[in-house]
């Protein structure tokens, strides 16, 4: 039987998740897929991500690559898909793709995004869920300052956990856009790179918000950049407020809009 590649786009609400890779006696966004996916096909099915979200972590535009037989379209498929998947996982979009995507080696960027609240009700508990609370005055062009500092290719040994990498990695990342803008009630990080490291963004956020609250100067950022561990690092802001926004694919590996 002829199989055809598809690329779910999935958006999870993290809370309830012990992040996406799939791992024993934990809910995770992998594992709940996956059994979706085998009841629907009545066999095993793997879901290979864009990348893993950690625990906590939100997606408003996750990737998964998935390989089903020919009879499935893609507008099928997400039906059948949103039928059987519990309230905090949806499949935004499905896309046939061409056989030799792969959900995470084919990606050309990925863009995170993350919610910070600077007013008393970031302690609501209709925000507080999604938000960050940060109620210490913020000094705007500090933020930006930072966030502009971190445009380019850097090597970010200084913002990533240590030994999540091969040996081999130099750990270099190519940030085509990071900047700070403001949203009712607080302020949003937006980032976006070929590739990021493990806990990279809440490090990024976490070092930000404490230059910008007058923790430690703005040139700790660029120390940071030019450092080769982690060891200076402010801690990483919670997971809570982190969202993966979109995945990147070269639009040759799409068969047909879906």
């Amino acid at each position: 039987m002829t199989n055809r590649a598809f690329q779910l786009v999935l958006q999870y609400d993290g809370s309830e998740f012990a992040g996406w890779q799939r791992q024993p006696r934990q809910r995770t966004v992998q594992g709940v897929l996956e059994e979706a996916l085998a009841r629907l096909a009545d066999a095993p099915v793997t879901a290979l991500g864009a990348g893993r979200t950690d625990a906590g972590v939100h997606a408003r535009g996750q990737s998964a690559g998935v390989v089903l037989p020919e009879k499935w379209s893609g507008p099928e498929l997400r039906r059948a898909l949103n039928a059987v998947l519990p309230h905090d996982l949806w499949v935004a979009a499905v896309h046939e793709m061409d056989p030799a995507f792969h959900a995470r080696y084919s990606a050309t960027a990925r863009r995170y995004s993350y919610q910070v609240g600077t007013t008393d009700d970031a302690r609501s508990p209709f925000h507080c869920r999604w938000q960050h609370a940060v109620l210490h005055p913020v000094d705007r062009g500090a933020l930006d300052a930072a966030a502009s500092a971190v445009v380019g290719e850097h090597r970010f040994h200084g913002f990533a956990v240590r030994g999540t990498a091969p040996d081999h990695d130099d750990h270099t990342c190519r940030v085509a856009v990071a900047a700070w803008r403001d949203v009712e009630r607080g302020l949003v990080f937006e980032i976006e790179a070929n590739r990021f490291l493990h806990h990279m963004v809440r490090f990024l956020v976490g070092t930000m918000l404490d230059v910008a609250t007058g923790r430690r100067p703005l040139t700790d950022i660029h120390t940071l950049l030019r450092a080769d561990t982690n060891d200076e690092v402010s801690p990483p802001a919670p997971p809570h407020a982190l969202f993966l926004d979109r995945v990147v694919y070269p639009a040759e590996l799409y068969r047909a809009a879906a």
